[in-house]
Parts: C-alpha cells; structure tokens; sequence
C-alpha cells in the first residue's frame, strides 16, 4: 500500500516538473484558448428565452368543486368499468405525460408556426429538424418531486419568443381538454351502451321471474296465497294419476282438525298435530277415530309440505309430482329472482354513473392550471463573455498541457535521475553542480587513483560543450599522474583505462543511451561510473 502510494506520488511529480519543462507550450494554450473564446464570444448572436410553468393535474381528477364524480372517482369505484370505457384510475406517469408534450404528434403546429416565422425573415429553413430545433431551442422539464412542469424557449430572434410561447401554451392547453373530452366522451358512449344493455335485460329478467312465480303461485315473499295450497292440494290429490291416494285426505268434519288446518304456517300446523296426538293417546288407544284422523291429517300434511316446498308453491298451474321436483322449482325461482336482481343493481349502477359524467360534462373544468403566464427575459442568455472566456482558458490550458505532455514524451529525453541509473551500466559516482565541486577530488582520489588514462565520454552533451571542457580541465589538475582525455564516443575511449560517462538530465535520449551501450559491450575495460552534472537544471 505505501509502495503505491509512493509511486503515484513520484508519477506527480515527475508530470509536475515535465509541466514546468513546456511551460511555454501550456502559456500558449492557454493564450490561444482566450483567443477564440474571445472571437466566438465577439461574433455569437444574442440568445433570448422565455418560459412558463403549467400543473399537470390527474387526469380523472375533474377539477373543481360540486358535488357527483369525477373520472377519478369512477375509475376507484369500477375500475374494470373505467378500463373498457378508456378512462384511467389514479394518478397517471408524469414522465411519460412529459415524453408526449415533447412529441412531434403535439408540437407539430408550433414547429410549423416557427418554420413559417422565421422563412418570413428570410432564413432558410430547409434543414431545419423537429429533433434537432427541439433539442437546441425548447425546453420540457418536470420539477423534482412535484406535478409542475417548466417549458422555456429560446431563440436569436427575440421578437420570435412571446409568439412561440403563446403558440406553446395553447397547444398545451388544447392538447389537456382534447384528452379529456376524448374520455368523457368515451365514457358516455360505454355507458349510455351498457345502460341499454342492461335496461332491456333487467326487464327481461323481471318479466321471467313475474311468469315463473305466477305459473307455480310463488309470492315475492316466498310463501303462498292464504288458502291457495290447500285448494291446490285437493285438486292435485283427487286428479287421477296424480300419484297421491285420496286417504291421505283428511275426512269433513273429522275432529278439530279439518281443511282449515291448512291454512297458516304448514310447519306450525305439522307440530299442533303432534301435540294433539300426544295429548290424546295419553287417553285413547291408536285406533280411536280421533287419533285415526290425526294420523290421517299429519300424512297428509307432510305430503302437502314436500310437494310445495314447505307451502311456498300454491299450484295453480303446472303440478309436482314429487319433494324432489317440488324443490327443483323452488330453486329455479331462486335462481331467476338473483338474476333479475343483479341485473336491477347492475342497471341503477349504470344509471348513476351514467349521470355523474354528464354533470362532470357539464362542468367542463379545465384539468390543466397554467400558474405563470409566457414572460421574456430582461437580458440575453447567451452569449456570457466571463463565461466563455473562462471555459476557453480552461480548454486552452488542457491543450497546452496535452501539447507540452505529447512533445516531452517524443523527445526521448531522459529528465529523471532514476531512469538514468535503471538505464546506465555503472554506478553513479558524483553529482556534481559545477566541475569545480569538491566531490569531483572525492573521485579522483577514489575510483580513478590508480587510473593511467581516463576517457570522458560525453553523453547528451557536444565535445566541444563549455561545461565539459571545464570538467576535463578540473580533472586532470586533480590526477597530474595521469592522462585524462576527452573522448567523442565509446569507440573513442577503448584504448584508455579507465571509461567516465559524462551526462545531464534531459541531456541524454533513449536513442543515444542505447547506442552507447552496444558500444561499451565490446569495450575491453568495463565503465568505471558516471558523472551527473548540473543536476538542479531541471529541479
């Protein structure tokens, strides 16, 4: 971790000082960056804008007080009703309400109103693009976390901007009221539709139900006429065939219990007969007449309860000949009376609904609220000069950068002292910040003490370089045993002893360091070291 930390540190530094190197080429950038910021700036026309704000409102959200529904309102009640008729419940996507306020389909009349604006100025408009004069010119933006919506225009003609505005805004409006009216519309068709639908079915259902209980004596309280079953039931059992044996008839004037008995409630009677069997049995045997004919009631009596439902056919008409089919009737009249039902429910649904588009239809609210009218600007958008002189400087600086970066990287040089001594054979033996500095006596009474001649070869730096004459002169006052000769290459120095490259950073290039090196491979004395000179030239 601290070793890559140090390394981008280092990589800083050196793109600092290879910054500071160019500089000229930065300066100019930069330079030339004002310059054009500045002509662009002189030469770009004036950029007006205008704009307003407008509320989105819900869709179904009718607007206004009063009483009724609104298509909102519809739409949470019946949502599947809503969904037919084309309505939407709750609240629509803002941003996809916003993506058709930016579509041609909308803007169409205020593009061609723009087109037609400006041809009459005389500007050419052939080229002229929805996508393109949307993209550079009118602006739709929703504000974060509200239903507002911000549309402003701009344009370099400033006598252009109220009248698009203007144009804008009464698409927009028209756009809202045409969307609602298309669904209240809809939805007064669908349920003017389904109110006819439902209206003649309800009747219909009505009428079968009315039939079915007339047919079978079925009161709409599901039980029968006062003395209906009982006539019913004396012409059922003494019809032939009817299945049902004349003994089960209980004989005129047989005891208290008579034809009378059938009157009221079955159930009821049922039980006072078993309460007078009980009571009489306590006092006669099973074959008193009074008990035969209590016995004789009761069966019959059962028999009347099975095949009328528990007395709730009065058979007038059509006869059931058992419990079972008796109870089938039973049912079918249930069955007939939930339809006729629904259908009545389904029909006043409709109905109300029915009334509550129309009073929201007569309403006619206004779903959208502009809450700022199209105003024009005091002053020019665009251009801003500190602006744009500000961004040309930033832009010509990169450039510079990019420029000097580029340039320093092709030159090859070698300006840094670790590159030097990765790229080098041998070891440094001196930095030396002028050839009279007192290291340079370090070395030759160290490294070049026994030396008989000494080769300098120059690295980066022309033989006739005033800074390597200097050295060569300082040198050999320091060795006056020995013969220290200025040499132009490796080539040069292979007759000497002892080999002492002389070098500077930024001096010395990749390319000349190579070809160097092939040359001291085939040198018979290996490199004593090298010299760094001047080693502050570059920081």
């Amino acid at each position: 971790m601290t070793s890559t930390l140090a390394t981008e540190e280092l990589d800083f530094a050196k793109l600092i000082q290879t910054l500071l190197r160019r500089w000229p080429l930065i300066v100019l950038g930069g330079l030339s960056g004002l310059l054009v910021a500045s002509w662009i700036t002189r030469n770009s026309k004036p950029v007006w804008a205008g704009e307003f704000q407008i509320v989105l409102a819900q869709k179904g959200g009718g607007g206004g007080g009063g009483g009724g529904i609104s298509l909102g309102g519809l739409a949470s009640q019946s949502p599947l009703l809503a969904s037919l008729a084309g309505l939407q419940g709750g609240k629509p996507e803002l941003e996809t309400e916003v993506k058709i306020l930016e579509s041609l389909s909308v803007l169409r009349p205020v593009f061609e109103q723009v087109k037609l604006l400006k041809s009459s100025r005389g500007e050419n408009v052939s080229g002229l693009k929805f996508g393109n004069w949307r993209e550079s010119n009118l602006s739709i933006k929703l504000e974060k976390g509200t239903s507002v919506l911000n549309i402003s225009y701009q344009d370099t003609d400033q006598a252009l901007i109220l009248p698009v505005m203007e144009q804008v805004s009464q698409t927009y409006q028209r756009y809202s009221s045409r969307d609602r009216s298309e669904s209240l519309q809809n939805g007064l068709s669908y349920l003017q539709n389904q109110v006819n639908r439902f209206r003649a079915q309800a009747l219909a259902s009505s009428r079968a139900v009315d039939a079915y209980s007339i047919r079978y004596g079925i009161s709409s309280s599901g039980s029968s006429g006062s003395g209906a079953a009982l006539e019913s039931f004396k012409i059922l059992s003494s019809a032939a065939g009817s299945g049902i044996s004349s003994n089960l008839l209980p004989p005129a004037g047989s005891g208290s219990s008579g034809a009378s008995s059938f009157k009221g409630d079955s159930f009821e009677q049922l039980e006072q007969i078993n309460k007078d069997l009980i009571r009489q049995r306590q006092t006669f045997t099973d074959r008193d007449p009074t008990i035969q004919s209590l016995l004789r009631e009761r069966d019959a009596l059962r028999r009347h309860i099975e095949i009328t439902a528990g007395g709730k056919l009065a058979l007038p008409g059509s006869k059931p000949g058992s419990k079972e089919q008796a109870q089938d009737i039973l049912l079918r009249f249930k069955e007939l009376e939930r339809q006729a039902n629904r259908d009545s429910s389904t029909l006043n649904s409709l109905e109300n609904n029915l009334l509550s588009l129309q009073l929201e239809q007569a309403r006619a609210s206004q779903p959208w609220e502009l809450i700022s009218a199209p105003t024009l600007q005091d002053a020019p958008i665009a251009p801003r000069p500190a602006r744009n002189l500000a961004l040309g400087l930033l832009a010509g600086l990169a450039l510079g950068s990019s420029a000097a970066l580029a340039v320093d990287r092709r030159s090859g040089l070698l300006f840094s002292l670790e590159e030097l001594q990765q790229e080098l054979p041998g070891p440094l033996l001196a930095e030396l910040h002028s050839p009279a500095d007192a290291t340079l006596q370090l070395v030759a009474q160290g490294p070049l003490a026994n030396a008989s001649t000494v080769g300098l070869i120059p690295l980066g730096l022309k033989p006739g370089d005033p800074l390597l004459q200097a050295l060569h002169e300082q040198l050999q006052q320091l060795m006056p045993h020995a013969s220290v000769l200025p040499c132009v290459d490796g080539v040069s120095a292979s007759t000497c002893s002892h080999c002492l490259l002389v070098t500077q950073l930024g001096a010395a290039s990749r390319t000349e360091l190579k070809r160097l090196r092939q040359q001291l491979q085939l040198h018979p004395q290996p490199l004593t070291g090298w010299l760094l000179i001047g080693t502050n030239s570059y920081g």
